[in-house]
């Protein structure tokens, strides 16, 4: 008889045992479907985004959606001000969701690919900081028009003028690498980050490269990205004068 008893008692408790785990468990993946559920913001691509895109400029490519929490990609993009300073590694392509692996610094995208030097041209190597190569976008295959500023005496001038002019235009990249960072001096309060400067290889004739080294050397050499359609007319001498009449 006592057997009995005890067998039925302990038939009772594994049956509320069991009812208080099966609800627990049951409670637990409405919860988990729930979570999944819930809708989270997701940055998603309206318009395809060009390879080289500054993160600044993607406001009028993006659009913000309600998706699902199971739809969102892991390391997707919740804020936008996590890729300040930052360009897309390749063309984002409409319905897409932002992810930061698919943005990288400047002078990473610059330092890829390679093409071959044309015949009858030397190619010559010019260390430039970012904002001197159009953000750092400038890759191997574009072709870029140079802009030398300096300081020179013109004519018979009493006094060494400040002038700048493009100077050759169409000028083939046969290559880009990452180059140094400099820290700033430690009493520079206007430069709180490193300086990042690219190596540019570019492919030019020999009296070509002597001025662009000039420039390099006693002035300073900026590039712009001038592809083939662009127009060629218009490049003067151009000194504070010019600037401010």
């Amino acid at each position: 008889m006592k057997t009995r008893l005890i067998g039925a008692i302990v038939a009772i408790v594994l049956a509320l045992v069991g009812t208080v785990v099966l609800t627990g468990y049951v409670r637990g993946a409405d919860a988990r479907a729930a979570d999944g559920a819930a809708f989270v913001p997701v940055f998603v691509v309206s318009e395809e985004i060009p390879e080289g895109t500054a993160a600044e400029a993607i406001s009028d490519f993006i659009t913000v959606k309600q998706l699902p929490a199971m739809s969102a990609v892991p390391g997707r993009v919740t804020k936008l001000s996590a890729l300040a300073g930052m360009v897309t590694d390749a063309a984002l392509m409409p319905g897409e969701q932002l992810i930061k692996s698919r943005w990288v610094d400047p002078a990473e995208l610059a330092a890829r690919g390679q093409v071959d030097l044309p015949d009858g041209m030397q190619a010559l190597t010019i260390a430039l900081p970012v904002e001197r190569i159009v953000g750092g976008t400038v890759k191997a295959g574009d072709t870029v028009g140079i802009v030398v500023a300096a300081t020179v005496k013109i004519g018979q001038a009493a006094e060494d003028v400040s002038v700048s002019k493009q100077v050759f235009h169409k000028v083939l990249v046969t290559a880009v690498h990452e180059g140094t960072q400099t820290s700033p001096a430690k009493n520079d309060e206007a430069q709180s980050e490193p300086v990042g400067e690219i190596m540019v290889t570019l492919a030019r004739t020999t009296p070509d490269i002597e001025k662009i080294v000039w420039g390099q050397e006693f002035g300073s050499v900026w590039l712009t990205i001038e592809p083939k359609e662009a127009t060629e007319t218009g490049s003067t001498v151009v000194d504070a004068g010019d600037v401010f009449k």
